[in-house]
């Protein structure tokens, strides 16, 4: 089996602040990490290798050079090969632009790689939360689909994914090709071994820039691609007030918050 990962690198979100002035985060020092659902996407190719040792696992990244660092942690864990997509043409694009490019990307990986049977995506990086990048990719490349997956697993010509959805999960048969993204699921990821940290350090990373699309429409990527346009961001005011209900036991407590929310026409 032929399976390919997208991977991004994001500011670790636990570790950002917000300017009190001007309201805009503060980037500055803050370390990058693999994007932790893209990390589940990861664990989850590597346990279908676990079971079927001759699948080959590729990771590709769009983003700047540094993005390389990402790329080698996916190395160290699980990936057999990693692609780097940076092109200065491909700078300021939206999740419209960025999944046209990523589609492009796959076509050229798949030239050097083999046919993809699947391709796996975190459900959505922490930087923007949109969760449109993995799907649209699939529109492009014209794949089945399945969001919000827990595991997945080999079932003769198709792969069968355990997905998450309001009354508990569901599974789902997909035949390959396919697309499928991930959220986080009961198990934590594995951590890189010795060996494999070893190697991904020494690794040469190739990079696909703009000359490696000379066919690709220019007039869908960066920012002339990009149809979202961001007019304000602002932080949320700290809402103050409130009722502390304290009574003497739980039955009690609640009564009260029901005489509470009665009286304000809320229930």
């Amino acid at each position: 089996m032929n399976i390919l990962v997208c991977v991004k690198q994001v500011p670790d979100t636990t570790e950002i602040k917000i300017d009190p002035v001007k309201n805009t985060l503060i980037r500055e020092g803050v370390p990058s990490i693999v994007n932790p659902f893209d990390g589940y996407a990861l664990e989850a190719a590597a346990r279908i290798k676990d079971k079927n040792p001759d699948t080959k696992i590729v990771v590709v990244s769009m983003g700047p050079p540094q993005a390389t660092a990402a790329l080698k942690e996916c190395l160290s864990i699980a990936a057999d090969k990693a692609y780097l997509v940076s092109g200065r043409t491909f700078g300021g694009s939206d999740t419209l632009a960025t999944s046209y490019i990523l589609y492009n990307a796959v076509k050229k990986i798949e030239e050097l790689e083999g046919k993809f049977d699947a391709i796996f995506c975190g459900k959505q990086a922490i930087d923007g939360d949109t969760a449109q990048v993995g799907p649209e990719i699939a529109e492009h490349l014209g794949y089945p689909q399945v969001t919000y997956g827990l595991e997945a697993e080999l079932d003769g010509d198709m792969l069968k994914v355990k997905k998450e959805v309001e009354e508990g999960v569901e599974i789902i048969g997909v035949k390959f090709p396919c697309l499928v993204t991930f959220t986080k699921p009961a198990w934590d990821p594995r951590y890189p071994t010795v060996k494999r940290k070893l190697a991904a350090n020494r690794a040469e990373i190739p990079v696909l820039g703009d000359d490696a699309f000379p066919d690709i429409d220019t007039s869908r990527i960066g920012l002339k691609g990009s149809p979202t346009n961001v007019k304000k961001t602002f932080v949320p005011q700290r809402k103050t007030g409130g009722v502390k209900i304290q009574e003497s036991d739980g039955r009690a407590s609640a009564q009260k918050l029901f005489e509470l929310l009665s009286g304000a026409s809320i229930i």
